[in-house]
């Protein structure tokens, strides 16, 4: 049997983190014909399926911190791919994709399935499904953590 050539590591955190850049840089390689970068696409892909949100919304749903997604934020509005409006509360933005934010995520979409594809085929059906069932629960679990830990 064939030795691993990475080490399991003793902590969670690090061993998630290094998983998490093995699989970004997958999506990145194929996204990289785009101009955009994989957080970027998450973005738009959030976008598309939950529709017009709030920055705070949108930052719950990737469970990302202020300053990161309002820097990425800031980067695609000035692609024009996202479309801002002031709420009631004059701190509150919502946002939405744009025509040409829809249009760069069209664009995007067969390059990203064609990583999402690849990563399947590599780990298998069941592995790809038990992967995604337990980063969800995961996340769940420590998005709500006085429920569960």
């Amino acid at each position: 049997m064939a030795k691993s050539l990475t080490p399991a590591l003793p902590c969670i955190c690090a061993s998630l983190r290094r998983t998490a850049r093995a699989v970004t840089q997958l999506y990145e390689d194929a996204l990289r014909p785009t101009g955009l970068r994989g957080t970027q696409f998450t973005v738009l892909q959030t976008l598309s399926l939950a529709g017009e949100v709030t920055q705070g919304q949108l930052g719950e749903i990737l469970a990302m911190d202020s300053t990161t997604l309002t820097r990425t934020l800031n980067i695609m509005g000035r692609h024009g791919w996202i479309a801002k409006r002031r709420g009631e509360d004059r701190r509150q933005w919502w946002m939405r994709l744009s025509r040409a934010g829809e249009t760069q995520f069209k664009e995007a979409l067969p390059h990203w399935q064609k990583a999402q594809k690849q990563l399947r085929r590599q780990l298998g059906e069941e592995l790809s499904n038990n992967l995604m069932n337990l980063t969800q629960n995961v996340t769940n679990a420590l998005i709500n953590k006085g429920e569960s830990l």
